[in-house]
């Protein structure tokens, strides 16, 4: 099968595939060199319901960033070197690897029964620019009226729900690494007490303990 059946293989099957260029043309040739080596990720782990690979041409660094959506879970790859190709074998590389890591993860933690508790999340709206610009003219003529609704509460506009899992120190990193989000609640399976951690602008990661001793 020739590398363009491959691709369009691939893209007709249950995913969401989305290949975008950025300071670069991405050729039918770029594109389906991309979805010819996405379309091997899937043996890894056939839970992702969406892939994303943005090429971007800086100066002489060609880079490729990849993301890929595991159910709510976002697992991100990135690669530069002097050559797309390159950057794309690269970021697929380090894509499987994160993969890899993750399904040995969650197989040792499904292993153990890990259990989960749901917690509720509400979704606050911030000021508008107009409120905020409405406000600063009031304040003009009332200080003390306007300088005290200034500070007014934000709105909770939704509410969620959010997995609160029982995880080990060590999987609550990986989770970190493979989401890159700011900071993740979850209960630590040896004490069995409510933990928050957060990244650093050093790199490292700093935990949280709201529960005392």
């Amino acid at each position: 099968m020739s590398r363009k059946a491959k691709a369009l293989e691939f893209v007709n099957d249950q995913y969401d595939i989305g290949i975008t260029g950025r300071n670069v043309l991405v050729t039918d040739a770029m594109k389906n060199y991309a979805l010819e080596k996405l379309s091997k990720v899937e043996r890894i782990l056939p839970r992702i319901v969406e892939m994303n690979l943005v090429m971007d041409i800086q100066r002489e660094d060609h880079r490729v960033d990849i993301v890929a959506k595991i159910n709510n879970l976002k697992v991100k790859a990135q690669a530069v070197t002097d050559d797309m190709y390159a950057s794309i074998d690269k970021a697929v590389d380090k894509l499987e690897a994160q993969l890899r890591k993750y399904k040995t993860k969650i197989q040792d933690h499904h292993a153990r029964g890990a259990k989960t508790i749901d917690m509720n999340v509400n979704v606050i709206r911030p000021h508008l620019e107009d409120e905020i610009a409405e406000v600063n003219d009031e304040i003009e003529d009332e200080n003390l009226r306007q300088e005290v609704d200034s500070y007014r509460p934000h709105i909770i506009v939704a509410k969620e729900t959010r997995p609160l899992k029982y995880l080990t120190h060590d999987e609550a990193i990986m989770k970190m690494e493979l989401s890159q989000d700011a900071f993740l609640i979850f209960i630590n399976e040896e004490d069995r007490k409510t933990k928050v951690i957060y990244r650093r602008k050093d790199g490292n990661y700093g935990i949280i303990e709201p529960e005392k001793e």
